[in-house]
């Protein structure tokens, strides 16, 4: 490592943390304020979302403190560094833990350079194992809490909504976000799939039903026998209920407030009969059509014959 250049980089990084936490104190004054003009205005929705940003801007804060300890604790031993080459015991926590933050601080680059620089002194397994968090990493707990991205638990957005309001003094239920905090949301997105799918159960009967009461197509055939005599073969079958079922339903309320339905059905009954005569009769229509079909061929084949005679004869 270069010890003009180590100094360099570690002299910027904690003058840059320490710019970048007093603009989030200003920062974290103007959004309390606001969260308690929200509580004070009954708005509390919004203040249960804007209190996560306050959390966040909280936890980097923090991190930004224990790091930049860590930054004047390895500027101090820069020459104990440049003359071991592995990396000290006593300064594991603070190197591993600036590995760690460097990615994780994008508005502070210094670290991406003092990283680079850990990378080359000890290699890239080094790095590799303290960014993945492996075991015996090295790296700081509270670093990694603070630079988490998870979302804060419904009991710290609680706590800093209930130190919000007591430190503009102000008479606040918290009662109704505490519950709102406890809800699982998860529990209500499964409740709604299993309500929709109980709708979808209650629905399902009213389809069977339907598709039992739709009426069968009477089939008709009719095949030809010896001498032009026909026989009527007919499928009698139940007839839709649009047409020929009267239901009527009668109901019977008794002591354990049960209810009976019952259901006449009256039937309208087909006779072959009548089906052999409607049959006959179209049988009957369509010769009477096949014999003028041919009285008005044979005419028109002696006008024809007729009209051929003329010309010849002329």
């Amino acid at each position: 490592m270069d010890h003009l250049r180590d100094k360099t980089c570690l002299n910027l990084a904690i003058s840059r943390m320490k710019l970048l936490q007093n603009k989030r104190d200003v920062q974290l004054k103007q959004m309390r304020k606001e969260i308690s003009q929200f509580l004070q205005a009954g708005q509390e929705p919004i203040a249960r979302i804007r209190v996560e940003h306050i959390i966040r801007e909280q936890n980097i804060w923090a991190a930004y403190e224990i790091l930049e300890l860590f930054c004047e604790f390895v500027l101090a031993r820069v020459p104990i560094i440049e003359n071991q080459k592995e990396c000290p015991p006593e300064l594991r926590e603070a190197i591993a833990s600036i590995i760690f933050a460097a990615p994780r601080c994008s508005d502070i680059p210094d670290l991406l350079h003092i990283k680079n620089l850990f990378t080359t002194k000890y290699g890239k397994e080094f790095v590799s194992a303290i960014s993945e968090l492996r075991p015996d990493s090295g790296v700081n707990r509270t670093i990694i809490e603070k630079l988490s991205v998870s979302a804060p638990p419904g009991e710290v957005k609680l706590k800093v909504l209930t130190d919000i309001a007591e430190e503009y003094n102000l008479a606040w239920d918290s009662s109704k976000t505490a519950a709102e905090f406890r809800k699982n949301h998860e529990d209500l997105l499964g409740g709604s799939k299993q309500v929709g799918a109980g709708a979808a159960v209650s629905h399902s009967p009213s389809k069977n039903s339907s598709n039992n009461s739709s009426a069968c197509i009477t089939e008709h055939s009719i095949k030809p026998m010896h001498d032009k005599q026909e026989h009527v073969h007919v499928e009698s079958s139940i007839p839709s209920n649009n047409n020929s079922w009267l239901n009527t339903n009668e109901i019977e309320n008794n002591n354990n407030n049960n209810v009976h339905v019952k259901d006449a059905k009256s039937e309208t009954i087909f006779h072959p009969s009548d089906i052999l005569e409607k049959a006959r009769a179209a049988i009957a229509s369509a010769d009477r059509a096949t014999a003028a079909a041919r009285a008005a061929a044979s005419l028109v084949h002696t006008n024809f014959g007729s009209l051929k005679l003329e010309g010849e004869s002329s």
